[in-house]
């Protein structure tokens, strides 16, 4: 059984700067793919950034590229997500994903294991 658990959201002004982490236990996830999605209010959940199980392939929606940054330490099972030049429209809950084989998916169906989430707000 696993357990993904996300931190560092938080309330930030725009043009501000998060990192969030998710931490992996119960088992190893150095073979897993993982992903973020989001879920703002009233709106379904959105594939955000995916990384693949040797952190050497990465793909991130077209609204982060260039400011969102995913990356991985298997040593630590742990996945993070580097979002700088935050927008209001980035605001929502965060989730971190992870997929039981090594390249990533681009759905929420595609993923077999989910943290609880992590509220972002950027404030214009």
């Amino acid at each position: 059984q696993g357990h993904l658990v996300e931190s560092g959201g938080g309330l930030v002004q725009a043009g501000g700067s998060l990192r969030l982490s998710c931490a992996a236990s119960g088992r190893t996830f150095s073979n897993y793919a993982m992903g973020w999605f989001r879920q703002a209010p009233g709106k379904e959940r959105e594939f955000v950034a995916a990384i693949n199980w040797s952190g050497r392939s990465t793909y991130y929606t077209d609204s982060v590229k260039g400011r969102f940054t995913i990356s991985r330490s298997n040593a630590e099972n742990t996945v993070y997500l580097q979002m700088n030049s935050l927008k209001p429209e980035d605001t929502a809950v965060y989730f971190c994903a992870a997929r039981s084989v090594t390249n990533y998916g681009f759905t929420a169906s595609e993923y077999d294991y989910w943290g609880q989430g992590t509220q972002v707000t950027v404030s214009s």
